[in-house]
């Protein structure tokens, strides 16, 4: 029956419909478009470095300048060609099948990260944004990851407790004040957090104040250590 239907319905490259060799897969062509990260990359928020793979807890200049309370950090790719559409199309088109194929890339990126007890959780939607958009793609990406790491998830572990609209076109300071303080644990979750090694998921890093929020709240609840992974670093330039 299983190849009766690959048969009618051949698997299709999730980003233009051409056909592949295994389903939720890239095309040769999308996939050489898509800036996935490899190599040496920031040990704290995954922006690709020059330099040799090997060396350990190599900072980029942001993370030189800027605190960042979570423990490490990594991302997929980086927010730029095709990479950045598809995040644009699980985002705002209703792609949500995206989150499968992005549960393996951020598997691959987390490796450094994941350790025995982990705890999964995503960064969290204003409720009335949720509400329109009727889905969190940071939680479809989480939960994805954590069936494939065989980690516990944790979906509502945050609540964002005032509307901070969309961060898009604010200078980095602008938006560190614009997310301070708007996260908080949920209350029926801080048994869950406290003592435990957190892993915070979302689709896009840019300056990372979002994180870094996310990770204070994560850390006021109790949680040992915080690390974030995004499927997209945004770069300077990009």
């Amino acid at each position: 029956m299983q190849a009766l239907i690959r048969a009618i319905y051949p698997p299709q490259c999730v980003s233009c419909d051409a056909l592949t060799a295994s389903e939720f897969g890239l095309c040769p062509a999308c996939w050489r478009e898509t800036p996935f990260i490899t190599g040496l990359c920031c040990s704290k928020c995954g922006l690709p470095l020059p330099g040799d793979p090997a060396e350990a807890g190599v900072l980029c200049d942001d993370c030189l300048r800027i605190a960042r309370p979570w423990a490490a950090g990594r991302a997929a790719m980086l927010y730029d060609g095709n990479a950045r559409k598809m995040v644009l199309a699980l985002k705002h088109g209703d792609r949500m099948e995206l989150a499968r194929p992005g549960g393996q890339w951020l598997l691959r990126a987390a490796q450094p990260l994941l350790r025995p007890g982990l705890l999964v959780v995503p960064v969290p939607l204003h409720r009335w944004r949720l509400w329109r958009r009727r889905y969190n793609q940071a939680a479809l990406l989480s939960g994805a990851l954590a069936r494939l790491a065989g980690l516990e998830h944790c979906p509502d572990a945050l609540i964002r407790a005032r509307n901070t609209g969309s961060q898009e076109g604010r200078l980095r300071d602008d938006r560190f004040a614009n997310v301070q303080q708007a996260f908080r644990a949920h209350p029926g979750r801080r048994a869950r957090i406290a003592g435990r090694d957190l892993l915070l998921v979302d689709d896009v890093m840019t300056s990372g104040a979002t994180f870094a929020a996310a990770t204070e709240a994560l850390h006021a609840a109790g949680a040992r250590a915080v690390f974030v992974l995004a499927l997209t670093r945004v770069a300077k330039g990009s």
